[in-house]
């Protein structure tokens, strides 16, 4: 079973982080901020892994902590759980309408790390989220997971429509870019690791 369990505390925010790559269940989400908690819900869900979360953040300052700890821990965890990633298709891309939104994630599992972040949000605060941390919430993961990750909203009004394609989108890519394909023999690069 491709799976990993990290504990990570800090004078910040302590986490319980434990993914599974190779089943869909359990999915407990408990970070303290309820929009966080539901986009991470629909991260799990569309990428149809197992994806369990319980942190202790310091919310009386703000939930960036939280959010950014979040996508190192969920990063770190992906990346041991996918080993050697041998047999993996290694990329994956998802368009996801949301009612009026059009989101676009398209990933490559390289072992290295780059974002683009091509999306607007118009509303400073969704709940006690703010937007803007969105991308913070994929910088820390797409570092930390080591990959290359480019997201865009291709047209879109409604900032919670706008923020939900994107974490559904994203699910999907690393569903398919997690895959095992029996017709790749060893890792999917020419470089024999990734």
């Amino acid at each position: 079973m491709r799976q990993a369990s990290i504990e990570r505390n800090t004078a910040e925010t302590k986490i319980k982080l434990k993914v599974n790559l190779d089943s869909q269940e359990p999915v407990d989400i408990q970070t303290g901020v309820g929009f966080f908690d539901h986009m991470l819900t629909l991260f799990a869900r569309h990428g149809r892994l197992s994806l369990e979360v319980a942190v202790d953040g310091d919310l009386w300052v703000d939930s960036h902590h939280t959010v950014e700890d979040v996508g190192i821990v969920l990063g770190q965890a992906l990346r041991e759980a996918l080993g050697d990633k041998a047999g993996i298709n290694r990329y994956g891309t998802s368009f996801v309408p949301m009612d009026e939104t059009l989101g676009m994630t398209s990933l490559d599992l390289s072992g290295r790390s780059y974002l683009v972040f091509d999306c607007e949000f118009t509303n400073p605060r969704l709940g006690n989220f703010d937007t803007e941390l969105v991308e913070e919430f994929f910088q820390a993961l797409a570092f930390n997971l080591q990959m290359n990750l480019h997201l865009k909203i291709l047209h879109g009004k409604n900032n919670h429509h706008k923020s939900e394609s994107l974490f559904k989108a994203t699910g999907r890519a690393l569903r398919e870019a997690v895959t095992i394909n029996p017709e790749i023999h060893g890792v999917n690069s020419t470089k024999g690791m990734l």
